[in-house]
């Protein structure tokens, strides 16, 4: 995996030795030896992860960390301080400043190299998907999630502990703020992730009765563990655990002895993050749902319904079973327009809408195709049932008046159908669309208010 890494030092020899480090795994660095010069190639280099120091003249790490974490464009980017600064104070005080992680030097290579690798898998995640969102705000779909400063988060925690007096320890330090359960199984943490909605896993590398690290490879595997962030806690200098444990995927640890602190600082920075890209994954599915949807009707729309059609009769001819199209139009809908305005025009066609999905199966594929015009596709279907069904759906708008919202309170309004099937194997979606079209034609021109199937 390569990224770009931006080394923020003002002694020059530190960001020397750094870079020369980074290169040999084949990192690109960029430098910086100030906090606003590192603000400044943050906006210039748009950097996959920043390795900051926390004493800096002018502006400290501490500061320059908020100011990254603060800004909407660059919140997602990852922060390691790396510094002499030693005390679990702080660590906290990094932590609490929005930074991903803090490392006191000398930091061992290859603890560095895996945390930074862990850290950029995760941001190029949340890259992607903050990349379809983009695509959706172009499109006009949906606002921008928020950034990850939220003040006060809470969530479902879930403990991997076998020691009774570390769950005690854990359960004290973060119940107050959230819903805190524990398991001491292999087995019962599988059935609870399985379950249930966490929203962070804590898990104790060290436990007697398991493998720690076989249990995070088994969560991760898991649907509904797979976006659930995996805090570690390890013995302090196991390296080995610890690198294994970023490299499968772990988000974060903490080494024992535990700062509760530390703790506390970590839980609430990993529960943001999955905040924001929970809120990522609900826009992009927003806008996955708003671009194939009519947003008056609720039903599809021609675009999805163009696209779908093909592997539709494509799925028919390799079947061999029928397809059939089904064409709707409103008859002399402009009137509706005209005599009652566009507000009742529009309560129609959501009403039409509503009866037209009350009257097809689950496999049917229902859309708005434009204006007053509606599409079934019917599966598995030959001419005479879909004219039966057809014929059902046409009556019952003809005896059934649409309520509206103003005098005189029922509007009785007809439909016109056009009916086609898939007849040969090299036939193509637009030739199926002409003939249904014709045979709609056909029933406008022969008095509306009936059913016609293309006679081909």
């Amino acid at each position: 995996m390569t990224a770009r890494v931006l080394v923020v030092d003002d002694i020059l020899s530190n960001v020397k030795l750094l870079e020369a480090k980074l290169t040999t795994e084949y990192f690109e660095v960029v430098t910086a030896y100030s906090g606003q010069e590192a603000l400044d190639k943050i906006d210039e280099s748009n950097p996959d992860i920043v390795l900051l120091d926390v004493m800096m003249p002018g502006m400290d790490g501490f500061e320059v960390c908020r100011r990254i974490k603060a800004n909407p464009m660059t919140a997602h980017v990852p922060v390691v301080m790396v510094t002499a600064l030693d005390q679990p104070s702080d660590r906290v005080a990094g932590l609490e400043a929005g930074a991903d992680d803090f490392l006191t030097k000398p930091v061992d290579d290859a603890a560095l190299f895996a945390r930074v690798r862990s850290l950029v898998r995760l941001k190029m995640m949340t890259d992607e998907l903050r990349m379809r969102e983009t695509t959706g705000q172009s499109m006009g779909l949906l606002d921008p999630a928020a950034t990850l400063t939220d003040s006060a988060v809470s969530g479902r925690i879930l403990i991997i502990e076998d020691r009774p007096e570390s769950v005690a320890w854990f359960t004290g330090a973060l119940q107050l703020a959230h819903d805190v359960s524990a398991v001491d199984t292999f087995e019962e943490a599988l059935v609870r992730v399985r379950g249930g909605d966490y929203d962070l896993i804590i898990v104790n590398l060290g436990m007697r009765g398991f493998d720690g690290l076989r249990l995070c490879s088994q969560l991760r595997s898991l649907p509904e563990g797979r976006n659930v962030p995996i805090l570690v806690v390890v013995s302090d200098g196991d390296r080995r655990k610890l690198t294994q444990a970023l490299e499968m995927g772990v988000n974060d640890y903490l080494t024992r002895p535990v700062d509760k602190n530390e703790l506390v600082a970590r839980v609430r920075t990993q529960l943001r993050k999955k905040r924001y890209a929970d809120r990522l994954r609900q826009n992009v599915q927003l806008s996955l749902e708003m671009a194939i949807t009519d947003q008056l009707t609720g039903l599809h729309n021609r675009r999805y319904m163009s696209r779908h059609l093909d592997n539709l009769l494509t799925q028919a001819h390799k079947s061999g079973k029928p397809l059939a199209f089904v064409i709707m139009d409103i008859d002399f809908f402009k009137s509706v327009n005209d005599n009652y305005g566009h507000d009742i025009g529009d309560e129609v066609l959501r009403e039409f809408a509503k009866r037209i999905a009350a009257n097809v199966r689950g496999i049917d594929l229902a859309c708005r195709y434009g204006g007053e015009e509606f599409v079934v596709v019917m599966p598995d279907t030959d001419v005479a049932y879909a004219y039966a069904v057809a014929e059902r759906l046409r009556k019952s708008i003809e005896t059934t008046p649409v309520e509206i919202s103003r005098a005189p309170g029922k509007l009785t309004i007809t439909i016109s159908i056009g009916i086609a099937s898939s007849e040969s194997s090299d036939e193509k979606a637009e030739d199926l669309l002409h003939r249904a079209d014709q045979a709609l034609y056909r029933a406008k021109n022969g008095g509306r208010n009936r059913v016609v199937a293309d006679a081909a």
